[in-house]
């Protein structure tokens, strides 16, 4: 006896995306708005430091953060098939200081 899929899941819908496809590019959309969402306060973060205000925060610890979540956004984006961040870098006016520690490893 051979299974096959319902016809509901693998037959290709004439009006748009299957029920599958539809789960799959929500989950998808979730998971690059939460993403987005740490990015937003990382940088908040950075942002707000001053050397006045946090005395427990080192300003480098910030960074990593901040480049970290963002490094981590362009990784989901391309999953997602999206390559090209020069949008996401203006949307979220993220800093040049950012940019130059995406991928690098910490001692």
């Amino acid at each position: 006896m051979s299974l096959r899929p319902p016809r509901s899941i693998s037959a290709p819908s004439s009006a748009g995306l299957s029920p599958l496809e539809y789960e799959l590019a929500s989950a998808r959309a979730d998971v690059l708005g939460r993403q987005g969402r740490k990015v937003e306060a990382a940088l908040v973060k950075l942002a707000s430091w001053s050397p006045e205000n946090n005395h427990k925060t080192d300003r480098q610890t910030l960074l990593d953060e901040a480049s970290d979540a963002v490094w981590a956004l362009f990784i989901q984006r391309e999953i997602c098939g999206l390559r090209n961040d020069k949008d996401v870098i203006r949307l979220y006016q993220i800093p040049g200081e950012v940019l130059a520690r995406l991928g690098a490893a910490r001692k």
